[in-house]
């Protein structure tokens, strides 16, 4: 027998895709440039400045947990979001407060608008910002219409 009260499912929209695969995409760089700080790989920090490497290994670990949480949560929501999972909208929620906290500490408690550029540094910081603002809000759109599940 058919029930006719049952709700259809939504068909997955194209956006998901292109938005879910650009995420990863997006956040992937995060995680590389998370990895090869933290491992402290010596080809990819030989582009940074003595003065910013220093910078760069005494942030404290609640500064570096929270770095941890905002890259490797952009990537697991955007995982989630591919998955057409609802838990993409905890994950990015969990990403984008992290970020507040980092960049608490990288603009507000440290130097690190001087050692690390300037307005320059500050505006990737914003679109790091804006895109997992959007991220969750894009998530939160397709929760609510029972496209993630």
């Amino acid at each position: 027998m058919n029930d006719s009260s049952a709700t259809p499912t939504p068909t997955t929209p194209r956006h998901l895709w292109i938005v879910g695969a650009l995420a990863l995409f997006w956040n992937s760089f995060g995680a590389f440039d998370y990895l090869m700080t933290e491992t402290r790989n010596a080809s990819y920090m030989s582009s940074f400045t003595p003065e910013q490497l220093a910078y760069f290994y005494a942030f404290p670990t609640w500064t570096i947990a929270a770095w941890a949480i905002g890259v490797w949560g952009g990537v697991l929501g955007s995982a989630l979001l591919l998955l057409r999972k609802r838990a993409a909208t905890l994950a990015f929620g969990a990403s984008l407060i992290a970020i507040a906290i980092t960049f608490l500490y990288n603009y507000a408690l440290s130097d690190g608008f001087r050692i690390m550029g300037g307005a320059s540094a500050l505006a990737f910081s914003a679109a790091i910002v804006i895109v997992a603002a959007a991220l969750l809000l894009y998530s939160r759109s397709l929760a609510a219409k029972s496209v993630l599940r």
